[in-house]
């Protein structure tokens, strides 16, 4: 993250005083002191069966968007792709039948595009999720410890908050944040009761600014606020996510606090951030839940992962 704060840390303008964070200590886990799957512990059997009465038209949506050598990023990330060839492409082939082909080389960072962030991603001074020293679990080749393909294969109810109907604009401004009181309002105006295990994604409209803006997309905006994860957290969710980049309103609530909600949802509570979701479509269609799903790629020892959420109503 620290890329991040170089490029943000210029555009974080005081932002009104936000409750003072508690101080009791945030670890061992209150799922256990050797937990490593954080709120995913609230996913069931009983809560896939549950989302699947959810779908009744059958319409599938993809949450992820095309990630690209355009796809916007904070610096120093890219992807680039090499399509080798089998021959040269003209003559040369296999077998009677004349076999063909293109193998491709992605050479990418994996926190570009729609993604996943893992617990090993974003630390408190140097501790991780139920309080695991970064010295314990870091290491160039990949992290020992909550690596991405960790993560649990995720069938459950998803919930659509759209924010845009709830401050009455087409796209927020950046820096606004959403918290209790915001998130309530939306849940009640949607005919939805954020539950046990759910996947809350939020839709603010900032998506369309990754392409006529690609900066301004990245450098700034709106967001949940820090009381707002707290809350989330304590309806026991498993993942939340935006249709921005970094899920939190920047400018920050307080400037001194950098990425805050991040350390709030990742290390103090467990529960996934989800980065750039396409949120337009279920938007469009008035959708408030639906069944979520996602098996992300299993690299390794990786911190974070590109991903493509499917979202079934």
């Amino acid at each position: 993250m620290r890329m991040m704060f170089t490029l943000l840390a210029g555009a974080a303008l005081a932002m009104p005083a936000i409750a003072q964070e508690a101080e009791k200590k945030w670890y061992p886990s209150k799922y256990g002191a050797d937990d490593s799957i954080g709120a995913m512990n609230n996913l069931s059997p009983e809560g896939t069966i549950n989302a699947a009465k959810l779908v009744k038209t059958g319409k599938t949506y993809a949450l992820g968007v095309v990630t690209g050598p355009t796809t916007p990023a904070y610096p120093p990330r890219s992807y680039s792709a090499t399509i080798l060839q089998s021959n040269d492409g003209q003559g040369g082939s296999m077998g009677a039948n004349k076999v063909t082909a293109h193998d491709d080389i992605i050479h990418s960072w994996v926190g570009i595009g729609t993604q996943i962030d893992g617990f090993a991603h974003l630390g408190i001074d140097h501790q991780y999720y139920n309080g695991v020293k970064g010295s314990e679990l870091y290491q160039p080749s990949g992290v020992t410890k909550y690596g991405t393909e960790t993560i649990l294969p995720t069938a459950t109810r998803g919930v659509l908050l759209d924010m845009t109907k709830y401050f009455g604009k087409a796209i927020l401004d950046p820096g606004t944040a959403f918290n209790r009181a915001e998130i309530d309002a939306a849940a009640k105006a949607a005919g939805v009761t954020i539950g046990k295990g759910d996947v809350v994604l939020f839709h603010t409209g900032w998506m369309s600014k990754s392409e006529s803006d690609p900066q301004e997309f990245i450098a700034q905006q709106p967001g949940l606020g820090v009381e707002g994860a707290e809350y989330l957290a304590s309806l026991d969710v498993v993942m939340v996510g935006a249709d921005t980049a970094a899920l939190e309103a920047i400018p920050f609530e307080d400037q001194t606090k950098p990425f805050i909600v991040h350390q709030t949802l990742l290390v103090k509570h467990g529960v996934h951030i989800l980065e750039s979701i396409n949120t337009a479509e279920l938007a469009k269609d008035g959708a408030t839940e639906f069944m979520f799903v996602l098996g992300q790629p299993r690299f390794k020892g990786a911190v974070q992962m590109v991903i493509n959420p499917i979202a079934i109503r």
